[in-house]
C-alpha cells in the first residue's frame, strides 16, 4: 500500500483522540494471520463520538436499538429452558397467590375481632400462618430455580458467543478491538445473567400480582378501585417519559465500557512498546480521559435507573393517601366494613409494589437488553467464508495467481492485476517496500480475504472451490510475530498435528534446530510456557514455531519474515532449521533482508502492488533495477 494510500486512510479515520501510529490491536489476535494492510485500515479506538466504521460495525449512540428483536432472540433462549420455566411459572404463581390471600383473611381476621367471634379466629389465624410459611417456601424455590435459569441461559449464549468468535471473519477482527469483543462475553453477558436471575421472577410475579390484585379489589368495591387506577395512569406516563433518556445513556454505557475494556487490553499487551517510548504519562492521560467519559455516562445512566424507584414511591404514597380517605368515607356510608379497608390498603400498597420493582428494575433491563444487542449483533455477524466442495489430495503445489486485483478500503487497491506463477517446490521471494502487497498475496492466498477481481488456483483449482480445511491443512505459516501458547513446550509443538507422537515432536524439535535450547529448560518438553514464553528469546520463540510447522508437514509453506528480528548467530540458526523445512516443499517468503533470498529459485519484487521484476538473485542484479536498488540500499549504503 503506498504512502498516499494510508494517507487517505488515516484521513478517512481521523479522530482527535485516535492512538499514535505504530500501536497494534491487542496481540491476543495474533492467533490469527492478519495483514499489515488491514492493520493500517482498522479503525482507532476512539472515546470522543462516533467509531466512524463500516456498516459492519455496532450501531452509533443516537440510533434507537431494536428492542423487538432482541427481546425475540432472548426468548429464543429461553425457550430452551421450558421445564426451569414452568417450574419458575408455578412457584411465581404459589407465591402470588398466597400473597393475595393473605390480605383478605387478615381483613377477615378484623372483621371476626369486631365481631366477637373468637371461635373462628383461631382457624383463621392457621390458615394465614399456612400461607404465609406456603409463601416463604415457594419464594426460595423461586430464588433457587431463577438462579439455575440463568446460569443455564448464560452458559449457552457464551458457548455461542465463543463458537462465533471462533468462526469470525479475518476482515472483521481486523476493524473491531479484541478488548470490545471480549466486553461482549463477560461484561455483557454477565448483565443479561443478572437480569435474569433477578428481574425475570419479579416481572412475572409483578403482572400475576397485578391482575389478581385488581380483581380482588374490584370484588370489594369497584368505586374505590376506580380511584386507585388514578395513580396507575401517573405511573404509567411517568415511566414513559423517563424511559426514552434512559434507552439512549444505556446504550451509550455498553458501547463506552467495551471501548475502555479494548485500550485497556491494547495497552497492558503492548506495555514494552510504552516503556520504551516513555509514553506512560500520556496512556495513564488518555486512559483516565475515557474513564472520566465512562464515570460521566454511568452517573447519568446510575441517576436515571435510581430516580425511577423513588418517584414510583412517592406516586404510590399519594394513592395510599387517597386509599385511606375514601376508604373510610365508604365505611361510614356502609359500603364496605373496616376489615375491608384494611385488606384494601394493603391491597393498594400490593398493587403500586410490583409497579415500583418493575420501575427499579427498568435500569437493569435497559443494560440487559443493551448487552444482549451487542451480544446478537456479533453473533448474526457473518462467518468467514467457508465455500468450496472440492478436496485438496495429493497436492503437487503449484500456484497461479491470475489477474488479481485487491483492495481493503473501496477505492485504495492494494492489489492490481497481480499475476504470478510459482511451480511444484519453487521457492519464492516476495521483496519490495512496506505496503507494497507482499503480505496480502498470503493473505489471499490462505483465503483470510476474497479477491475483488481474478483467480488463485492450486495446482489448476480455484481456491475458492477448495474445502477451505483442506486448503489451510496442506499449508503452514511461519510469522515475525511469534504465537505461542500457556502451555507445554510439547504442546505447543504438538498444535499443529495433535495426533503425532512424541518421537514425531523430537524428530520436529530437532529439524528446526530448537532441541538444542529445549533439552536446557527445567522440564524440558513438559516446561509450561507462561505469557506466550516471555522467559524465551525471541529465536527460541521462532524455532519452536519452525518445529511447529515441521509437524504439520504442508505441501505449501509461507515464511513472513521469520529471520527479521532476531541476531546474526540465531539468524543463521533459523535459517539452517528453514533450509531444511523448505525442502520438496512449494516455499513463499517474505523479506526485507535480502540477504536471507539469495537462493530462492525466483525473486518478485512488487511496487504498488505489481510485479515489476522477477528473476534470480543475480539476474536482478544484472538488470540494475528496482531489485538492485534495494539490494546496494541495504548493503552498499546508496541513497535513493
Amino acid at each position: 500500500m503506498t504512502e498516499k494510500n494510508r494517507s487517505d486512510i488515516h484521513q478517512t479515520n481521523n479522530h482527535p483522540n485516535t492512538l499514535p501510529p505504530g500501536f497494534e490491536a491487542g496481540k491476543a489476535d495474533t492467533f490469527r494471520y492478519h495483514s499489515q494492510e488491514a492493520k493500517q485500515n482498522s479503525p482507532a479506538v476512539n472515546f470522543g463520538g462516533r467509531r466512524k466504521t463500516s456498516a459492519s460495525m455496532g450501531q452509533s449512540v443516537e440510533k434507537p436499538k431494536d428492542t423487538a428483536h432482541t427481546l425475540r432472540r432472548l426468548l429464543q433462549y429461553l425457550g430452551r429452558e421450558k421445564l426451569l420455566l414452568l417450574l419458575l411459572l408455578g412457584a411465581v404463581i404459589l407465591v402470588t397467590l398466597t400473597a393475595l390471600a393473605a390480605p383478605a383473611l387478615q381483613g377477615d381476621g378484623i372483621d371476626l375481632i369486631l365481631s366477637g367471634d373468637w371461635h373462628l379466629l383461631g382457624d383463621l389465624l392457621v390458615r394465614l400462618l399456612a400461607v404465609y410459611l406456603v409463601n416463604t417456601l415457594c419464594t426460595l424455590c423461586q430464588t433457587y430455580v431463577s438462579a439455575h435459569l440463568s446460569q443455564r441461559i448464560v452458559r449457552r449464549m457464551r458457548h455461542h458467543l465463543f463458537e462465533k468468535i471462533d468462526c469470525l471473519s479475518i476482515p472483521y477482527l481486523d476493524t473491531h478491538s479484541s478488548g470490545d469483543i471480549m466486553s461482549r462475553m463477560t461484561n455483557d453477558v454477565e448483565n443479561i445473567s443478572t437480569s435474569i436471575s433477578q428481574s425475570l421472577g419479579s416481572l412475572f410475579s409483578g403482572v400475576l400480582t397485578i391482575v389478581g390484585t385488581v380483581a380482588i379489589m374490584f370484588h370489594y368495591c369497584f368505586q374505590l378501585t376506580l380511584i386507585t387506577m388514578v395513580t396507575v395512569v401517573i405511573t404509567i406516563l411517568a415511566t414513559r417519559l423517563m424511559s426514552a433518556a434512559m434507552r439512549k445513556v444505556y446504550r451509550k454505557r455498553s458501547q463506552v465500557l467495551g471501548q475502555l475494556n479494548g485500550y485497556s487490553e491494547e495497552m497492558i499487551t503492548g506495555y514494552r512498546s510504552i516503556v520504551a517510548y516513555n509514553k506512560q504519562e500520556d496512556v495513564i492521560r488518555e486512559f483516565n480521559r475515557a474513564s472520566d467519559e465512562l464515570t460521566k455516562v454511568s452517573i447519568r445512566a446510575e441517576i436515571l435507573g435510581g430516580s425511577m424507584g423513588p418517584m414510583m414511591n412517592c406516586i404510590s404514597n399519594v394513592g395510599f393517601v387517597i386509599v385511606s380517605a375514601f376508604g373510610g368515607y365508604f365505611a361510614l356510608k356502609g359500603i364496605i366494613t373496616v376489615g375491608v379497608i384494611s385488606a384494601f390498603i394493603i391491597y393498594a400498597k400490593q398493587f403500586s409494589r410490583p409497579l415500583n420493582e418493575i420501575a427499579q428494575l427498568y435500569g437493569s433491563l435497559q443494560t440487559a437488553l443493551a448487552g444482549a444487542e451487542r451480544i446478537f449483533e456479533l453473533l448474526e455477524q457473518p462467518d468467514e467464508d467457508n465455500s468450496g466442495t472440492l478436496p485438496l489430495e495429493q497436492v503437487r503445489g503449484e500456484i497461479t495467481f491470475r489477474n488479481v486485483s485487491f483492495s481493503y478500503v473501496p477505492g485504495s487497491p492494494v492489489l492490481r492485476d497481480f499475476s504470478l506463477t510459482v511451480q511444484p517446490g519453487q521457492k519464492i521471494a516476495l521483496v519490495g517496500a512496506t505496503g507494497s502487497g507482499k503480505t496480502t498475496v498470503v493473505n489471499l492466498l490462505m483465503r483470510f480475504y476474497t479477491p475483488d477481481s481474478g483467480e488463485i488456483l492450486i495446482d489448476g483449482t480455484n481456491i475458492q472451490d477448495i474445502r477451505r480445511d483442506d486448503l489451510r491443512r496442506n499449508t503452514a505459516i511461519v510469522l515475525q510475530d511469534t504465537v505461542l501458547f500457556t502451555d507445554t513446550v510439547e504442546n505447543n509443538i504438538r498444535y499443529a498435528n495433535p495426533e503425532a507422537t512424541r518421537e514425531l515432536v523430537e524428530l520436529a524439535a530437532q529439524t528446526s534446530n530448537s532441541a538444542r535450547f529445549i533439552r536446557h529448560l527445567p522440564q524440558k518438553y513438559q516446561t509450561v510456557l507462561i505469557q506466550a514464553g516471555a522467559h524465551l528469546s525471541q529465536g527460541q520463540r521462532q524455532l519452536l514455531t519452525i518445529a511447529r510447522a515441521v509437524l504439520a508437514d504442508p505441501r505449501i509453506l509461507i515464511l513472513d519474515e521469520a529471520t527479521s528480528s532476531v541476531d546474526t548467530r540465531t539468524e543463521k540458526n533459523i535459517q539452517d532449521a528453514m533450509i531444511r523445512l523448505m525442502q520438496n516443499r512449494t516455499s513463499l517468503i517474505i523479506a526485507h533482508r535480502l540477504s536471507t533470498i539469495q537462493d530462492a529459485d525466483k525473486i518478485v519484487v512488487m511496487e504498488k502492488g505489481q510485479v515489476v521484476e522477477i528473476g534470480s538473485h543475480e539476474e536482478l542484479l544484472r538488470k540494475k533495477g528496482s531489485y538492485y536498488t534495494l539490494y546496494m540500499t541495504q548493503f552498499a549504503g546508496e541513497q535513493t
